[in-house]
């Protein structure tokens, strides 16, 4: 009888043993989860908004060649026609800045390591490190000179398209509402209509 209340009581505190950890696992599981869904959540806070903040100081690179008649004047109105981001497709543009150059759609890596960005528009060739007097073709290599984007300033980027025409930095407020853009960069032609 002793003997049998010894194995009672051992099988008992190993019972209990068995689920408090059960318990702290279960628990531990669940505060993993939430960790990973707050940390989901603030990147995608964050990564949104990287995406809506398109502002710029407005500097532009020093051999940058202002259009001498662009069909948007700097001053005028017109339309996006594009959706670089959200909020943007027919949002009224200010124009601040127009400009003849190459302008490319690039595909790069960030700096820091992250997930590729595929066919980012746009990079101009002035925003290039020593791209040479001749616009680069789709397939070549180049080393980004800009911070349009974190983690963009430094990383090689490979040409996807590349097009001569008047590039636009411009003003302009979502159409989705929050606070106005200013000095973003860039709008081509063929992205903005009359008003």
């Amino acid at each position: 009888m002793p003997k049998n209340k010894w194995i009672m009581g051992i099988l008992s505190l190993v019972a209990a043993v068995t689920l408090s950890a059960c318990n702290t696992d279960s628990e531990t599981s669940e505060e993993s989860m939430d960790m990973n869904n707050a940390t989901e959540e603030n990147m995608s806070e964050d990564s949104g908004h990287m995406n809506m903040d398109h502002s710029g100081t407005g500097e532009v690179p020093a051999d940058l060649q202002e259009a001498e008649s662009p069909t948007y004047e700097v001053g005028s109105q017109a339309i996006i026609e594009t959706d670089h981001m959200e909020g943007m497709k027919d949002a009224e543009a200010t124009i601040v800045g127009a400009y003849d150059t190459t302008v490319y759609a690039v595909t790069y890596t960030p700096t820091n390591g992250g997930e590729p960005v595929e066919n980012h528009k746009w990079v101009i060739h002035e925003e290039l490190e020593n791209p040479g007097d001749q616009p680069l073709k789709p397939g070549d290599e180049a080393t980004i000179a800009a911070d349009h984007m974190e983690e963009m300033d430094g990383a090689t980027a490979t040409i996807d398209t590349a097009e001569e025409t008047t590039v636009y930095m411009v003003d302009f407020t979502p159409t989705t509402g929050g606070e106005p853009v200013t000095n973003h960069k860039w709008v081509t032609e063929a992205e903005l209509s009359a008003k």
